[in-house]
């Protein structure tokens, strides 16, 4: 993971996470796969952890996939079978949860119990494009470009775009920009609703609002990103159900009362774990 993956601990819980493939714009080869995969589990498993931020090093957050590992049926590793990945394995089998693992790259940011902040510029390309897809908030460059680029190749996006996008970007859109691979910038990517915000300074505003999103109580914030996570399939009686369910895991524990506490004493609030 390390030459591929770089994660850092901030202050409060804070996890900065950078694509750190500067030679090759943080293309997409088995190396990025695997760490990004990594990087995933290990954030899952470590203590304290209350926001991710990730972004990319060098002149992009992601050029998507690095086509020199995809020629030749499959970089030179022999012809390649149906369903089989040229860097990922087998795309029919589910070796991550629910997905496979390309699909997991991108997937994995909803998995995890925090929020997780995007920060992206320069190139944002298919695989790419996808990865930033599974941040909770996604702020852009306005110059950003950006393409949910596969059928430039002649593929199908395949790594977690359509559960991701939808909800955010109109069935419509999708399927036009899906369908001739067409450029955009990210200004118009904030339009369209694949981005949440765009900025000048993308990595220093979500560094900023992680630092806000880490003063608030844990397992509020947690409860939060699961309702937000069912949204999409959850029948109203169900999400009705679940916030019921996740206001009475925390309402009256000791951080909700710190939490009322330290906004009533304008201190920041420090919370037991």
């Amino acid at each position: 993971m390390k030459d591929r993956v770089s994660i850092t601990m901030l202050e409060d819980g804070v996890a900065d996470v950078r694509l750190i493939r500067t030679d090759k714009m943080n293309a997409l080869d088995p190396a990025m796969f695997a760490g990004i995969a990594e990087a995933i589990n290990t954030l899952k498993a470590t203590k304290g952890l209350r926001v991710v931020v990730l972004s990319g090093e060098g002149k992009a957050f992601c050029a998507g996939l690095d086509l020199s590992n995809f020629t030749g049926g499959g970089g030179g590793s022999g012809e390649k079978k149906p369903g089989e990945g040229n860097a990922t394995g087998n795309l029919d089998g589910r070796s991550h949860g629910i997905a496979n693992l390309a699909q997991y790259v991108a997937w994995g940011w909803r998995e995890l119990p925090v929020p997780v902040i995007a920060a992206a510029h320069g190139v944002a390309f298919g695989g790419g494009f996808q990865i930033l897809a599974g941040a909770d908030v996604r702020i852009i460059h306005p110059d950003t470009r950006c393409a949910i680029m596969e059928m430039k190749w002649g593929l199908v996006p395949d790594m977690a775009g359509f559960p991701l996008w939808r909800g955010n970007v109109r069935d419509d859109v999708i399927r036009e920009l899906t369908y001739t691979n067409r450029e955009f910038k990210g200004r118009e990517a904030h339009e369209l609703g694949f981005a949440t915000k765009i900025s000048e300074t993308p990595l220093e505003d979500a560094l900023w609002l992680a630092k806000l999103m880490a003063s608030k109580h844990p397992a509020a914030m947690q409860g939060a990103k699961r309702l937000c996570n069912a949204m999409a399939d959850a029948t109203d009686a169900e999400l009705l159900q679940m916030e019921s369910d996740e206001q009475v895991k925390v309402m009256r524990t000791p951080n909700q009362m710190e939490a009322v506490m330290a906004e009533m004493q304008k201190r920041k609030p420090v919370f037991t774990e």
